[in-house]
Protein backbone atom coordinates (compact mmCIF):
# COMPACT_ATOMS: atom_id res chain seq x y z
CA UNK A 1 0.00 0.00 0.00
CA UNK A 2 2.53 2.28 1.10
CA UNK A 3 6.27 3.28 0.39
CA UNK A 4 8.95 2.01 3.03
CA UNK A 5 9.41 4.85 5.46
CA UNK A 6 6.88 6.47 4.81
CA UNK A 7 3.92 6.93 7.48
CA UNK A 8 0.44 7.35 6.71
CA UNK A 9 -1.93 9.43 8.64
CA UNK A 10 -5.22 7.92 8.13
CA UNK A 11 -7.51 10.58 6.12
CA UNK A 12 -11.04 9.15 6.52
CA UNK A 13 -12.39 10.37 10.02
CA UNK A 14 -12.27 13.63 9.12
CA UNK A 15 -15.47 15.73 8.99
CA UNK A 16 -15.36 17.71 5.31
CA UNK A 17 -15.89 13.88 4.29
CA UNK A 18 -19.11 13.98 3.33
CA UNK A 19 -19.60 10.26 4.39
CA UNK A 20 -17.97 10.88 7.30
CA UNK A 21 -19.93 13.36 8.20
CA UNK A 22 -22.96 12.18 7.83
CA UNK A 23 -21.52 9.62 10.55
CA UNK A 24 -21.07 12.16 12.95
CA UNK A 25 -24.53 14.17 12.13
CA UNK A 26 -26.04 10.51 12.90
CA UNK A 27 -24.10 10.22 16.08
CA UNK A 28 -22.93 6.82 14.32
CA UNK A 29 -19.99 5.79 15.97
CA UNK A 30 -20.29 2.20 14.86
CA UNK A 31 -19.45 3.88 11.48
CA UNK A 32 -16.92 5.93 13.10
CA UNK A 33 -14.97 2.70 14.66
CA UNK A 34 -15.32 0.82 11.03
CA UNK A 35 -13.75 3.19 9.24
CA UNK A 36 -10.58 3.53 12.16
CA UNK A 37 -10.42 -0.43 11.97
CA UNK A 38 -10.38 -0.72 8.49
CA UNK A 39 -7.29 1.97 8.30
CA UNK A 40 -5.95 0.15 10.81
CA UNK A 41 -5.68 -2.57 8.56
CA UNK A 42 -4.65 -1.51 5.75
CA UNK A 43 -1.54 0.17 7.38
CA UNK A 44 -2.08 3.31 8.69
CA UNK A 45 0.65 4.52 11.24
CA UNK A 46 -1.85 7.03 12.78
CA UNK A 47 -5.50 7.56 12.03
CA UNK A 48 -6.76 11.37 12.22
CA UNK A 49 -9.24 12.41 14.18
CA UNK A 50 -10.91 16.06 12.99
CA UNK A 51 -14.57 16.19 14.10
CA UNK A 52 -15.25 19.23 12.87
CA UNK A 53 -17.45 22.22 14.82
CA UNK A 54 -18.54 19.92 17.57
CA UNK A 55 -18.15 20.15 21.21
CA UNK A 56 -15.24 19.35 23.26
CA UNK A 57 -17.19 16.05 24.40
CA UNK A 58 -18.06 14.57 21.37
CA UNK A 59 -14.39 14.79 20.76
CA UNK A 60 -13.41 13.16 23.81
CA UNK A 61 -16.10 10.52 22.90
CA UNK A 62 -14.83 9.65 19.48
CA UNK A 63 -11.39 9.12 21.21
CA UNK A 64 -12.37 6.65 23.59
CA UNK A 65 -14.43 4.60 21.71
CA UNK A 66 -12.09 4.44 18.76
CA UNK A 67 -9.46 3.50 21.16
CA UNK A 68 -11.71 0.70 22.32
CA UNK A 69 -11.11 -1.11 19.01
CA UNK A 70 -7.51 -0.54 17.61
CA UNK A 71 -4.15 0.32 18.92
CA UNK A 72 -2.78 2.93 16.92
CA UNK A 73 -1.59 6.16 18.20
CA UNK A 74 -4.27 8.93 17.03
CA UNK A 75 -3.74 12.18 15.76
CA UNK A 76 -6.03 14.78 16.60
CA UNK A 77 -6.73 17.49 14.23
CA UNK A 78 -8.56 20.46 14.75
CA UNK A 79 -7.59 24.50 15.07
CA UNK A 80 -9.90 24.44 17.96
CA UNK A 81 -8.06 24.80 21.25
CA UNK A 82 -11.11 23.18 23.19
CA UNK A 83 -11.46 20.39 20.79
CA UNK A 84 -8.09 19.61 20.74
CA UNK A 85 -7.57 19.86 25.10
CA UNK A 86 -10.43 17.06 25.15
CA UNK A 87 -9.41 14.84 22.48
CA UNK A 88 -5.80 14.95 24.32
CA UNK A 89 -6.75 14.00 27.73
CA UNK A 90 -9.20 11.46 26.48
CA UNK A 91 -6.20 10.09 24.34
CA UNK A 92 -4.83 6.89 26.62
CA UNK A 93 -1.16 6.36 25.51
CA UNK A 94 -1.31 2.73 26.76
CA UNK A 95 -3.75 1.44 24.53
CA UNK A 96 -1.52 2.97 21.69
CA UNK A 97 1.56 0.94 23.10
CA UNK A 98 2.86 4.36 24.81
CA UNK A 99 3.30 6.15 21.56
CA UNK A 100 2.66 9.59 21.50
CA UNK A 101 -0.32 11.08 19.76
CA UNK A 102 0.24 13.71 16.98
CA UNK A 103 -1.66 17.09 17.28
CA UNK A 104 -2.71 18.70 14.10
CA UNK A 105 -2.12 21.71 14.22
CA UNK A 106 -0.20 24.44 16.04
CA UNK A 107 0.56 27.74 14.04
CA UNK A 108 2.05 31.02 15.25
CA UNK A 109 -1.26 32.04 15.74
CA UNK A 110 -2.29 29.43 18.02
CA UNK A 111 1.39 28.90 20.07
CA UNK A 112 -0.92 28.72 23.69
CA UNK A 113 -1.98 24.86 22.28
CA UNK A 114 1.74 23.83 23.25
CA UNK A 115 0.51 24.38 26.94
CA UNK A 116 -1.61 21.07 26.36
CA UNK A 117 1.93 18.86 26.25
CA UNK A 118 1.51 18.82 29.93
CA UNK A 119 -1.48 17.51 30.21
CA UNK A 120 -0.46 14.56 27.17
CA UNK A 121 2.78 14.71 25.30
CA UNK A 122 2.53 15.10 21.72
CA UNK A 123 4.14 15.20 18.65
CA UNK A 124 3.05 18.75 17.01
CA UNK A 125 2.65 19.57 13.74
CA UNK A 126 3.68 22.65 13.49
CA UNK A 127 2.07 24.74 10.12
CA UNK A 128 4.32 26.63 8.61
CA UNK A 129 2.50 28.00 5.99
CA UNK A 130 1.73 31.59 7.90
CA UNK A 131 3.83 33.59 9.89
CA UNK A 132 3.84 36.73 11.56
CA UNK A 133 5.88 39.90 9.80
CA UNK A 134 8.02 42.34 11.61
CA UNK A 135 5.03 44.19 13.07
CA UNK A 136 3.68 40.79 14.57
CA UNK A 137 0.49 40.30 11.62
CA UNK A 138 -0.09 37.46 10.66
CA UNK A 139 -0.23 36.70 6.93
CA UNK A 140 0.30 33.59 4.25
CA UNK A 141 3.78 33.30 3.18
CA UNK A 142 4.25 33.65 -0.54
CA UNK A 143 8.00 32.52 -0.86
CA UNK A 144 10.09 29.40 0.01
CA UNK A 145 12.06 31.90 2.10
CA UNK A 146 9.38 32.73 4.21
CA UNK A 147 8.20 29.14 4.64
CA UNK A 148 11.94 28.30 5.48
CA UNK A 149 11.90 31.12 7.92
CA UNK A 150 8.71 30.21 9.71
CA UNK A 151 10.29 26.65 9.73
CA UNK A 152 12.99 27.72 12.05
CA UNK A 153 10.82 29.88 14.02
CA UNK A 154 8.29 27.28 15.03
CA UNK A 155 11.23 24.65 15.57
CA UNK A 156 12.96 27.34 17.86
CA UNK A 157 9.53 27.78 19.51
CA UNK A 158 8.90 24.44 20.43
CA UNK A 159 11.91 23.87 21.86
CA UNK A 160 11.03 26.21 24.30
CA UNK A 161 7.86 24.84 25.05
CA UNK A 162 8.80 21.25 24.78
CA UNK A 163 11.82 20.36 27.05
CA UNK A 164 14.86 18.51 25.22
CA UNK A 165 12.75 17.84 22.28
CA UNK A 166 14.08 16.16 18.89
CA UNK A 167 13.87 16.76 15.56
CA UNK A 168 12.00 13.69 15.45
CA UNK A 169 9.17 14.65 17.25
CA UNK A 170 8.73 17.55 15.02
CA UNK A 171 6.53 17.71 11.97
CA UNK A 172 6.70 20.32 10.00
CA UNK A 173 3.41 21.24 7.30
CA UNK A 174 4.74 23.37 4.55
CA UNK A 175 1.31 23.01 2.88
CA UNK A 176 0.27 21.84 -0.64
CA UNK A 177 -1.96 23.15 -3.07
CA UNK A 178 -4.14 21.79 -5.92
CA UNK A 179 -2.06 21.07 -8.54
CA UNK A 180 -4.60 21.74 -10.98
CA UNK A 181 -4.74 25.15 -10.53
CA UNK A 182 -1.62 26.13 -9.58
CA UNK A 183 -0.44 29.05 -11.72
CA UNK A 184 1.15 31.03 -9.28
CA UNK A 185 3.83 28.14 -9.02
CA UNK A 186 2.70 27.17 -5.45
CA UNK A 187 4.21 23.75 -6.17
CA UNK A 188 7.61 25.14 -7.30
CA UNK A 189 7.59 27.27 -4.09
CA UNK A 190 6.92 23.74 -1.64
CA UNK A 191 9.64 21.90 -3.02
CA UNK A 192 11.90 24.94 -3.18
CA UNK A 193 10.93 25.57 0.65
CA UNK A 194 11.47 21.53 1.36
CA UNK A 195 14.60 21.94 -0.51
CA UNK A 196 15.86 24.74 2.33
CA UNK A 197 14.62 22.62 5.67
CA UNK A 198 16.22 19.46 4.15
CA UNK A 199 19.60 21.39 3.55
CA UNK A 200 19.52 23.09 6.87
CA UNK A 201 21.89 21.10 9.63
CA UNK A 202 19.91 22.41 12.48
CA UNK A 203 16.83 20.73 11.29
CA UNK A 204 17.88 17.52 10.46
CA UNK A 205 16.00 14.61 11.47
CA UNK A 206 13.20 16.37 10.88
CA UNK A 207 9.91 15.01 9.87
CA UNK A 208 7.66 16.80 7.08
CA UNK A 209 4.24 16.08 6.19
CA UNK A 210 1.38 17.43 3.90
CA UNK A 211 -2.51 16.19 2.86
CA UNK A 212 -1.66 14.41 -0.15
CA UNK A 213 -5.06 14.32 -1.22
CA UNK A 214 -5.22 18.48 -1.50
CA UNK A 215 -2.67 17.90 -3.89
CA UNK A 216 -4.93 16.31 -7.12
CA UNK A 217 -8.16 17.78 -5.83
CA UNK A 218 -9.88 18.92 -8.73
CA UNK A 219 -8.62 16.39 -11.28
CA UNK A 220 -10.71 13.21 -12.68
CA UNK A 221 -10.21 10.30 -11.30
CA UNK A 222 -9.10 8.16 -14.58
CA UNK A 223 -7.60 9.37 -17.92
CA UNK A 224 -10.27 8.66 -21.16
CA UNK A 225 -8.12 5.26 -21.62
CA UNK A 226 -9.63 4.24 -18.19
CA UNK A 227 -5.81 4.48 -16.48
CA UNK A 228 -6.00 6.33 -13.12
CA UNK A 229 -4.62 9.88 -12.82
CA UNK A 230 -4.62 10.55 -8.72
CA UNK A 231 -2.68 7.58 -7.45
CA UNK A 232 0.42 8.43 -10.29
CA UNK A 233 0.70 12.10 -9.48
CA UNK A 234 0.58 11.42 -5.83
CA UNK A 235 3.34 8.35 -6.43
CA UNK A 236 5.10 11.36 -8.13
CA UNK A 237 4.76 14.12 -5.91
CA UNK A 238 6.21 11.66 -3.53
CA UNK A 239 9.48 10.59 -5.67
CA UNK A 240 10.32 14.36 -5.45
CA UNK A 241 9.61 14.92 -2.10
CA UNK A 242 10.65 12.01 0.27
CA UNK A 243 14.61 12.71 -0.67
CA UNK A 244 14.17 16.09 0.62
CA UNK A 245 12.52 15.07 3.97
CA UNK A 246 9.22 14.42 3.33
CA UNK A 247 8.37 10.94 5.56
CA UNK A 248 4.22 11.49 6.86
CA UNK A 249 0.95 11.78 4.52
CA UNK A 250 -2.22 12.40 5.40
CA UNK A 251 -3.63 10.00 2.92
CA UNK A 252 -6.24 7.59 1.39
CA UNK A 253 -4.74 3.94 2.57
CA UNK A 254 -7.04 3.05 -0.26
CA UNK A 255 -4.16 3.99 -2.76
CA UNK A 256 -1.32 2.31 -3.84
CA UNK A 257 1.97 4.87 -3.57
CA UNK A 258 5.13 3.70 -5.15
CA UNK A 259 8.57 5.18 -5.96
CA UNK A 260 8.15 6.10 -9.76
CA UNK A 261 10.95 5.33 -12.68
CA UNK A 262 12.53 8.77 -14.47
CA UNK A 263 10.93 7.35 -17.06
CA UNK A 264 7.77 7.49 -15.92
CA UNK A 265 4.64 9.76 -17.64
CA UNK A 266 3.30 11.11 -14.15
CA UNK A 267 6.95 11.84 -13.26
CA UNK A 268 8.31 13.28 -16.52
CA UNK A 269 4.56 15.90 -15.81
CA UNK A 270 5.95 16.67 -12.75
CA UNK A 271 9.65 17.69 -13.37
CA UNK A 272 7.89 19.59 -16.35
CA UNK A 273 5.98 22.02 -14.55
CA UNK A 274 8.75 22.24 -12.08
CA UNK A 275 10.26 24.17 -15.02
CA UNK A 276 7.43 25.92 -16.11
CA UNK A 277 5.78 29.51 -15.12
CA UNK A 278 2.20 30.43 -14.49
CA UNK A 279 -0.66 28.94 -16.70
CA UNK A 280 1.90 26.60 -18.83
CA UNK A 281 2.15 24.10 -15.43
CA UNK A 282 -1.52 23.92 -15.11
CA UNK A 283 -1.73 23.09 -19.42
CA UNK A 284 1.21 20.46 -18.81
CA UNK A 285 -1.12 18.71 -16.09
CA UNK A 286 -4.53 18.98 -18.33
CA UNK A 287 -2.08 17.19 -20.83
CA UNK A 288 -1.07 14.32 -18.81
CA UNK A 289 -5.09 13.96 -17.70
CA UNK A 290 -6.07 13.88 -21.05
Amino acid sequence: MSIPGLAIIGESINDSVPSTHQLFEENDIDGIIDLARFQAEKGAAFIDVNVGPRTPGFMANVVKKIQQHISLPLAIDTPDPELAAAGLEAFDAERAGNKKPILNSISQARLEMFDLYAKQPFIPILLVTEGADDTGAMGMNSTAEQIYATAKSMVAIARQHIDKVSNDQLILDPGIMPIASDSKGDFKRLMNAMTLIHDDRDLAGINISVGISNFTQMLPSKKPDGSAVKGPLESAFLTLAMPLGLNTVIASVRRKYSLLTDDDPALQCLKDVLRMEGVEGVMRVMMYCS
